[in-house]
């Protein structure tokens, strides 16, 4: 026995000494991987533990502000800083138009990977490939620009009308009646029957039925950060297409969620397509005439929901914040809105007349760009001089959008003030300047966001109809909002007191009439 036990001992004693090779190799071997990648971008400054390890990045995307703790990296290591082993983030404008441009050597990064909605197939957000990507763009350019949506400007009023017409009658208080309205909630709920419209040919019917349909909000939110997670470990992009993790995804069979409305993608595309398929001049008529595929068309119509409502809620949402919490600035606007005779809804054209409107929105996106993921790009073969500073090629360097856009170097001392008479005062060669680095906002170059006109034009309307109708008030001018940063912004309970702005009886009918035309 005693022999046996001998034996045992010695083959656990055997295998402890494996177990503890094999865990020092493991260790040597990260060792020398974090000393390579310290190594070579060690002149380039950022926290310590990010010229090692991803952990910075994952503990910051995790934490729901990454997009203030980007700026306070660029504000405290400078406008090109580092916050990964291979990865960089910059708030210089100039370094970002230069990565961006049309002929840029510039590629996008895996970052990308992540807004793939089926793990096994890209879509115009995702498509890292220039060649399909310019391919892609060029069929659906037509389409977003509203040149072959004969009434895309009408589909958009009938929205904003539904929305004034759901404060008129829902959310209205008085001295006898308090009725707190949710302005960030509402506030995707027209962005989202906007967009459903202009995609679908039919709102999803969020004001309408005055809530989150097929709950879709909720998932997506759920979701979301998931999927920016991914954008930092793009490996597990690959991971989510193994049949197992696969089936735990949104599926078009679901009954709610993303799902469901992946399903109705399928069945409005499915009956452009066929024998006996529709034809109509709207958005995803013209795509379709420009030869998007079947699988494309219901791929990019998906991306129009989740690209081009929540963006367009934040900056609904916020720059209302910054109207109604700055008395200067809406007694002006009201002014402006009230000078001259608008119709109503107001036209795009018209408003782009109202400088102080415009002023207003410009300021709002500025100071609250509703886009704040890295979208790294990589840097070409053979590397690039940066600020003097060499960076070898494949690595990676990301956006800091809040870091470009209260930049004090930038914009001035008042950088992170809401002030739109920056947009109107001093030299036009600086206001020029401002409004080329806005346009950042929206991407540059090549990878210039296709949803922009549409974004614009709903901006243009909706400030417009909702303070000539309205009276707005926050309830908690401490604690305006609950937000929460993903690369893009979940936000809610943005609770507001809604009153009846003058006599408005005439305006109540002919909004009446357009929300139910």
């Amino acid at each position: 026995m005693a022999f046996l036990s001998a034996r045992v001992q010695g083959v656990l004693d055997h295998w402890q000494a494996l177990v503890y090779v094999v865990l020092v190799f493991f260790a040597i071997c990260w060792l020398a991987q974090a000393l390579r990648a310290w190594f070579r971008l060690r002149h380039v400054h950022g926290p310590f533990s990010a010229s090692f390890s991803n952990f910075w990045l994952i503990r910051h995307v995790s934490a729901g502000v990454m997009h203030l703790d980007l700026a306070e990296v660029c504000e405290k290591y400078g406008s090109l800083a580092r916050i990964g082993p291979d990865t960089l983030v910059t708030r210089d404008p100039e370094i970002w138009k230069r990565m961006l441009a049309v002929r840029t050597p510039y590629k996008r990064s895996d970052w990308y990977d992540a807004m793939r909605l089926d793990p096994s197939r890209d879509n115009v957000l995702s498509e890292k490939n220039d060649d399909k990507h310019t391919e892609l763009r060029a069929k659906m350019a037509a389409g977003y620009s509203g040149k072959e949506n004969e009434n895309l400007e009408e589909t958009i009023d009938r929205n904003v009308s539904a929305f004034v017409q759901l404060i008129n009658t829902e959310y209205i208080s008085s001295s006898s009646a308090f009725k707190p309205l949710d302005f960030g909630r509402k506030s995707q709920y027209f962005t989202l029957d906007v967009i459903s419209d202009v995609a679908f040919g039919n709102a999803f019917g969020f004001l309408e039925t005055d809530s989150d349909v097929h709950e879709y909000i909720k998932t997506t939110e759920e979701n979301l950060p998931a999927i920016i997670m991914v954008s930092v470990l793009p490996w597990l992009n690959w991971a989510l297409q193994s049949p197992i993790l696969k089936s735990l995804l949104p599926s078009d069979k679901d009954q709610l969620g993303l799902g469901k409305i992946m399903g109705i993608a399928k069945q409005v595309v499915g009956e452009r397509f066929g024998p006996n398929k529709k034809s109509q001049r709207d958005m995803l008529g013209s795509f379709i005439r420009h030869g998007l595929t079947q699988k494309e068309a219901e791929s990019e119509t998906l991306v129009q929901i989740l690209a081009g409502s929540d963006t367009t809620a934040t900056a609904i949402r916020a720059t209302m914040l910054y109207i109604i919490t700055n008395p200067r600035v809406y007694t002006n606007l009201l002014e402006e809105i009230d000078s001259v005779p608008l119709s109503s809804p107001i036209q795009d054209s018209e408003a782009r007349k109202l400088r102080y409107l415009q002023a207003v929105i410009k300021e709002g996106l500025r100071i609250f760009p509703p886009v704040t993921g890295l979208m790294t790009k990589v840097v070409p073969p053979g590397g690039d001089t940066i600020n003097s500073l060499f960076i070898p090629e494949g690595t990676k360097i990301g956006y800091c959008a809040w870091g470009m856009f209260r930049n004090k170097k930038i914009w001035g001392e008042d950088a992170d003030v809401f002030y739109p008479e920056r947009w109107l005062e001093g030299p036009i060669e600086k206001i020029q300047a401002q409004e080329a680095t806005l346009e950042l906002i929206f991407g540059y170059g090549r990878w210039q966001c296709l949803g922009k006109s549409v974004a614009m034009i709903e901006l243009n309307k909706i400030f417009v109809e909702l303070l000539r109708h309205f009276n707005f008030a926050i309830i908690d001018p401490t604690d305006p909002w609950h937000s929460v940063n993903v690369g893009i912004f979940m936000q809610s309970e943005m609770w507001v007191r809604v009153s009846r702005r003058g006599s408005l009886q005439e305006s109540s009918h002919q909004t009446s009439r357009l929300a139910s035309s």
